[in-house]
């Protein structure tokens, strides 16, 4: 049987399995696209091979962990962006191997390659008091004022991603008894938010001016009636951040980025006892792993799991399981 090229699979991978089969989003796709565009670049650079002549082969386990190398050596990315091309690697190379057994061994050797363990980072989030004066800076008596604050008004009472912002249509909105927004998180996958009363009348001032009634059009729109781009989103933040900074410089960190947000909104929810369940529904993780990362960083929180932990210790502690011991132990590890 003829062996099928590398090309012939990157082809399918991208234009059948990707976005139909897999359903992953538009930005995770052009994610994966840059990885393998970095990956040809290097094995040119390289000398390893050139495009033109690319096979199966190629993709070998020594020239993705050379390539891994590269990103972090000759062009300074970080651990994190190394390991988001080689997750983009493995699910091309998981992608090959239930298509053609001839290639299993190849991708099984991609697949074993471990991803590299990165320090810790701290999440940034505000105050309440930080979102309370960042919301009083946009002038509402404006369009443009009215349209920024139901933005970061939003942005902070859903916790939605920048993305979900920017696909957010009129009818995703329900002005009721609650009010609700329904966001469209990675996978395609839907949630439905509630919002309060004062944002939802926030989003109202901001929509009737516009007499925008159609429910397909997108809620928040430049001064052409375009869709925000991820970058209009950043420039909005990041003006009323810098306002806010020169007012009260103790409250905020040296920049606003749309994410901050998100991630107030679930520390704030944490701090006041809201369960990790509730939280990563709320968030859209597809795992509490991702959510509990918002408890390691809070110390009066790691406090309470330290308290928690200790009133699970009891008298009759031997007649726990080898595997709920094990758990609890990881547990442990993760949250302290």
């Amino acid at each position: 049987m003829h062996r099928k090229e590398l090309s012939y699979y990157v082809s399918s991978f991208f234009t059948e399995y990707l976005g139909n089969e897999a359903g992953l989003s538009i930005n995770t796709i052009k994610s994966y696209r840059d990885a393998f565009i970095l990956f040809f670049k290097y094995l040119e650079e390289t000398g390893i091979c050139k495009i033109s002549k690319l096979k199966m082969d190629t993709l070998n386990a020594d020239n993705v962990i050379g390539f891994l190398d590269w990103l972090e050596q000759s062009r300074g990315c970080s651990i994190s962006s190394r390991n988001q091309r080689l997750a983009a690697l493995k699910a091309f190379c998981g992608y090959v191997a239930r298509k053609s057994s001839e290639e299993s061994a190849l991708c099984q050797a991609v697949l074993k390659i471990r991803v590299k363990k990165a320090p810790q980072k701290s999440v940034d989030y505000l105050s309440l008091d930080a979102v309370e004066y960042l919301l009083k800076i946009p002038d509402s008596r404006s369009l443009q004022g009215i349209r920024d604050l139901a933005m970061i008004a939003l942005m902070y009472e859903s916790g939605c991603r920048v993305q979900e912002l920017i696909n957010l249509r009129v009818g995703n909105i329900a002005f009721r008894s609650p009010n609700t927004v329904t966001l469209t998180g990675k996978g395609n996958k839907a949630r439905v938010i509630p919002i309060s009363a004062n944002a939802a009348n926030i989003i109202k001032a901001y929509l009737n001016p516009t007499g925008i009634c159609d429910t397909a059009h997108p809620v928040f729109v430049n001064r052409h009636d375009k869709p925000l781009s991820r970058s209009g989103v950043s420039y909005v933040l990041g003006k009323y951040g810098d306002i806010a900074r020169k007012a009260r410089p103790e409250l905020y960190p040296s920049k606003l980025h749309p994410h901050i947000l998100r991630h107030s909104k679930a520390m704030h929810l944490l701090e006041n006892g809201v369960n990790l369940i509730y939280i990563r529904d709320f968030l859209g993780h597809s795992s509490v792993t991702t959510t509990e990362i918002y408890a390691k960083c809070n110390p009066e929180l790691k406090r309470k799991y330290i308290e928690q932990a200790g009133s699970l210790i009891t008298d009759t502690v031997e007649e726990y399981s080898e595997s709920e011991k094990e758990a609890l132990i990881a547990w442990l590890r993760k949250n302290i």
